[in-house]
């Protein structure tokens, strides 16, 4: 069952449009869960080696990467972010501009 309930978080977050972004909490919904975003950090981390599910789209709901700032997951975030398009200022996206919607 565990795994099923992964497969449903990462098949919400591979369909992210490049350049947009959405939270742990709406992926959460998306995926069925209703209220655990919570949960979706723990799948995102257990996604296997070589994996093409794009983690670094799903943010908190204030629009700030969850890892702290200035750490090599962080700086890994923001860029790939930024790759897309996405700006990312002191930590935060705007998702009055970003936040995808399906």
């Amino acid at each position: 069952m565990e795994a099923t309930k992964d497969q449903r978080i990462w098949q919400v977050v591979l369909a992210i449009p490049k350049g947009k972004v959405a939270s742990y909490g709406q992926v959460a919904d998306m995926a069925g869960l209703g209220r655990q975003a919570r949960y979706i950090g723990r799948a995102l981390g257990k996604l296997p080696e070589g994996h093409k599910v794009p983690w670094y789209r799903v943010i908190r709901s204030n629009g700030q990467i969850a890892f702290p700032e200035g750490s090599s997951t962080f700086e890994r975030q923001k860029c790939l972010l930024e790759q897309e398009g996405v700006v990312v200022v002191e930590g935060r996206v705007k998702m009055s501009q970003f936040r995808w919607q399906p």
